[in-house]
């Protein structure tokens, strides 16, 4: 019995040594474990994860003497320019000029057919011829009191009937042939031989290309600052790019009702490469010089939420950006006014802009100009 209760001893005791050599074994292994991430967070911790500088161009923020101006669109228009047609009915038996030529005032551009007129005028020549006689008769008879004086007075209103009979078809005669009202350049020819015209039936167009106005709206606010004389830049797509100047000549003496709109009339200056009816922009100096803050184009970053401006800060000898919402005026010379947000003097990125945030570290690229 004494060996059986040692023997039962022994059973129980070797769970408890089990458990502990289990226990130890577990301590080990999460020892370890907790040691191999110690070491792993220790040599994390040395690592720098700041993203390295990145690469940008700037300029620097300059105040500008600017003249204030005012946008408008115009159509261009000739001085002298008119749609030609007929103030008679007839058939065209004659076209002397061809599309784009170029006429004198008083040349002969378009002939109607005029048999009936030149008929009439020869039998009211006739009429005339008579009229005469029969009035230098009973002039002189009326003189000597051979007639009455009503013979005397019909005779004469006869004589200025026929006169003025002839006058008429003198000036129907006229009008069946279509002459140029002054020098210029003829557009398309509308009519062939043969068509037959009515009256206001359009022929063709006149222009005097030497001389072009440009004629445009703004709106009723501006009229205390608009002045005969002041200067307009003009730029259109057919000029290239290139700057034509204008003085602006009138200013209507009524606003539009339906629109608020105020028309405008300026005097081109230059006409080579232009033709009325183009379009064309246009910036009118209002003589009023204004110090503005200026910065490159580049630097202003557009959207809905506003526009901004990256502007590089230095601390300790480090650069980085910073964000600033601007308020942008007009655009001259590829520089943009600052009206708000910018201060004279302060730098601020033109090129790189899509890889910055807020307090980002940079490094400027001197090759970068503006």
């Amino acid at each position: 019995m004494l060996q059986s209760s040692a023997d039962q001893n022994s059973i129980k005791g070797n769970p408890l040594r089990a458990y502990a050599t289990v226990i130890l074994i577990v301590l080990i292994i999460f020892g370890s474990i907790g040691a191999y991430v110690y070491r792993q967070i220790s040599a994390m911790s040395q690592v720098n994860f700041t993203p390295p500088p990145v690469t940008v161009g700037a300029a620097i923020a300059k105040s500008e003497i600017w003249s204030t101006t005012l946008s408008a669109v115009g159509t261009l228009r000739a001085a002298r320019g008119i749609d030609l047609s007929s103030e008679e009915s007839g058939q065209v038996i004659a076209i002397n000029i061809k599309s784009g030529a170029s006429v004198a005032a008083g040349d002969l551009l378009i002939s109607l057919n005029n048999r009936v007129e030149l008929a009439s005028r020869k039998r009211q020549i006739a009429n005339l011829d008579l009229a005469k006689l029969l009035f230098d008769r009973d002039r002189k008879l009326a003189a000597q009191k051979s007639i009455p004086q009503t013979q005397y007075d019909r005779s004469k209103a006869d004589l200025d009937s026929a006169v003025a009979q002839l006058a008429e078809t003198e000036a129907r005669l006229d009008n069946k042939a279509i002459h140029a009202p002054f020098a210029g350049t003829i557009g398309i020819i509308h009519v062939r031989v043969g068509d037959y015209v009515e009256p206001g039936t359009k022929i063709t167009t006149l222009q005097d290309l030497s001389e072009l106005e440009v004629d445009f709206t703004v709106p009723e606010r501006h009229f205390s600052v608009l002045r005969p004389g002041l200067n307009i830049v003009i730029k259109s797509s057919a000029t290239l790019g290139r700057e034509i100047h204008a003085i602006l000549q009138a200013v209507d003496s009524q606003v539009e009702a339906d629109t608020g709109s105020l028309l405008l009339r300026g005097a081109l200056r230059e006409t080579s490469g232009l033709l009325p009816g183009m379009f064309a922009e246009l910036s009118i100096d209002l003589g009023n010089p204004t110090s503005l803050v200026t910065v490159p184009e580049t630097a202003i970053n557009y959207s809905l939420s506003g526009d901004t401006v990256y502007v590089i800060e230095e601390k300790d000898e480090v650069l980085s950006v910073t964000p600033r919402i601007v308020k942008t005026g007009d655009s001259r010379a590829g520089r943009t006014a600052i009206l708000q947000g910018i201060a004279d003097g302060e730098r601020v990125v033109t090129a790189g802009q899509n890889k910055l945030y807020r307090g980002a570290m940079v490094v400027v690229d001197a090759s970068v100009a503006f």
